[in-house]
């Protein structure tokens, strides 16, 4: 089966989804949060898929403690080799500054090494609080994130963005949804009525 025709448990809901699919979970507490990423992580591990974990508030501890709740023992030799938890800005920023071409770019190797790895698929989460602190290029994260459906397509794999309704302003969660195909609503992945394509969105901003 060629990669862009599987269909995927994302294990926090029944149904199962294409492997290019782009996601955002915008939650309002760290319960909600913990609820959705520790079953999405817990169920790319179980797949054999190779998951990558951008931390920006949450660290690795955190994660193995989640998984622990789920039976998955993180410090296993198998598991450390399936889940690859990131600081944050390590992976966003290159050189004091976050560059979309550049993190594209990166995306897409880590893609091609993964399936080379002969892994079904990759399966990515980020925390995006890093675009909060006042990094050079963060006011670029919404068009990544437009630019972002292009890859997915092009290259398969999985993403899913989270975004913290309470430090994020109004505007900046509206443009959020704007560019995600799927939202996650209560535990569920719905199609979202407010996403626009990337050439539709990237043409509003000129």
């Amino acid at each position: 089966m060629q990669i862009q025709d599987m269909r995927v448990d994302m294990g926090f809901t029944k149904k199962k989804f294409p492997v290019a699919t782009h996601m955002c979970l915008i939650y309002n507490s760290e319960r909600e949060r913990k609820n959705v990423i520790s079953k999405y992580i817990e169920s790319g591990i179980l797949n054999k898929e190779k998951v990558m974990y951008l931390a920006d508030n949450v660290t690795k501890s955190d994660i193995g403690s989640w998984l622990m709740e789920t039976g998955i023992d993180i410090e296993s030799e198998e598991i450390q080799k399936n889940l690859n938890v990131v600081e944050a800005e390590e992976a966003y920023i290159s050189d004091g500054a976050f560059s979309p071409d550049k993190m594209l770019e990166g995306l897409k190797t880590t893609q091609a090494e993964t399936m080379a790895e002969n892994y079904s698929c990759l399966r990515a989460s980020g925390e995006m609080t890093w675009a909060l602190k006042g990094i050079p290029g963060s006011e670029k994260l919404i068009e990544y994130e437009s630019r972002l459906n292009d890859l997915v397509q092009s290259h398969p794999f999985l993403a899913l963005c989270q975004y913290d309704a309470n430090k994020f302003d109004g505007q900046t969660i509206f443009n959020v949804l704007k560019v995600h195909p799927y939202m996650i609503v209560k535990g569920q992945i719905l199609n979202n009525p407010y996403y626009i394509t990337p050439d539709e969105f990237l043409k509003s901003q000129n």
